[in-house]
C-alpha cells in the first residue's frame, strides 16, 4: 500500500512539474515578485497531494523567529521535502544551486526564472565570489536566501562538516540568520521511493546576529543550535 500511494504521489508530482514548467515560461515578462507569488502555487499543491496520497503532512514550531525583512536560512537538508515546504514556510526566498540542476527539463526551466544562485562545485574560488557577490545583491532585494550548509542531503543523525558558503555570506553582508532544523528524513528518505505516513517537525530558531562575528563562529552557531535541538528531539 505504502508503494501505490507513493506511485500515486509521483504521478502528481511530476504531472504538476510538467504543467508548471510551461507556466513558467509564460511569466517571464513579469516581475520576480509576481513570477514567485504564481510558481510557489506548485509548492502548494505538492504538499496538498502528499497529504492526500500518503497522509503525510508537517508542524512548525518557532514561526515567532521568522524576521520580518530578508535573511538567510542555514537549515539541515535531509530529503526533498524541505525544497518544496520551505517555499510555503518562509517569505520569497532564492536557493544556492548546482549550476547543472538548470538543464533538468521542466523542473529547471522553472527554477531558471526565479534568480537562483547558480554555482559550480569544481571551482569553489568561483563559487564563493558569486555567492557573496550575488546574494547581497538578492539580499538587498529583499529576497531571502535558503542555504544547506551540509551541502547533501543526510540521513536522521547523519553529520558532515559545514560548508562555509553560507556563513562567509552572512559575515560579508551582516544579514541574520535564521537555522532550521527537521526531520524530513524519517518520513521521506533521500535514498527511498517511499513516503511514510506521519508528521515532519521543522523547528525555527532565534535570529543569529552575523554582524562582528566570522564565518567560522556563525557556522558554530548555527551547529550547535541545530543539534542541541536534535539532542532534544
Amino acid at each position: 500500500m505504502l508503494f501505490l500511494r507513493s506511485l500515486l504521489f509521483y504521478i502528481g508530482m511530476v504531472l504538476a512539474t510538467f504543467v508548471f514548467s510551461f507556466i513558467a515560461l509564460l511569466l517571464l515578462p513579469l516581475p520576480l515578485q509576481q513570477r514567485y507569488k504564481i510558481m510557489k502555487g506548485w509548492a502548494y499543491f505538492i504538499l496538498w497531494w502528499l497529504k492526500k496520497t500518503c497522509n503525510l503532512t508537517y508542524q512548525v514550531e518557532g514561526i515567532e523567529n521568522i524576521p520580518k525583512s530578508a535573511c538567510l536560512i542555514l537549515s539541515q537538508h535531509q530529503s526533498a521535502w524541505e525544497t518544496i515546504a520551505f517555499q510555503k514556510i518562509f517569505p520569497i526566498q532564492i536557493w544556492i544551486l548546482k549550476r547543472e540542476i538548470l538543464k533538468i527539463p521542466f523542473f529547471g526551466w522553472a527554477i531558471a526564472i526565479l534568480k537562483p544562485i547558480t554555482i559550480d562545485r569544481k571551482n569553489i574560488r568561483q563559487s564563493m565570489q558569486r555567492i557573496i557577490e550575488q546574494g547581497k545583491q538578492r539580499l538587498a532585494e529583499g529576497l531571502w536566501i535558503v542555504i544547506y550548509p551540509e551541502g547533501t542531503r543526510l540521513m536522521p543523525g547523519e553529520k558532515k562538516r559545514y560548508g562555509i558558503g553560507g556563513a562567509m555570506l552572512a559575515e560579508k553582508s551582516g544579514y541574520p540568520v535564521v537555522p532550521v532544523a527537521l526531520n524530513s528524513g524519517e518520513f521521506w528518505p533521500s535514498s527511498s521511493f517511499i513516503k511514510r505516513p506521519g508528521t515532519i517537525k521543522v523547528i525555527i530558531g532565534p535570529a543569529i546576529d552575523s554582524k562582528d562575528k566570522n564565518y567560522k563562529q556563525i557556522n558554530a552557531l548555527v551547529e550547535q543550535w541545530i543539534n542541541d535541538v536534535n539532542d532534544v528531539n
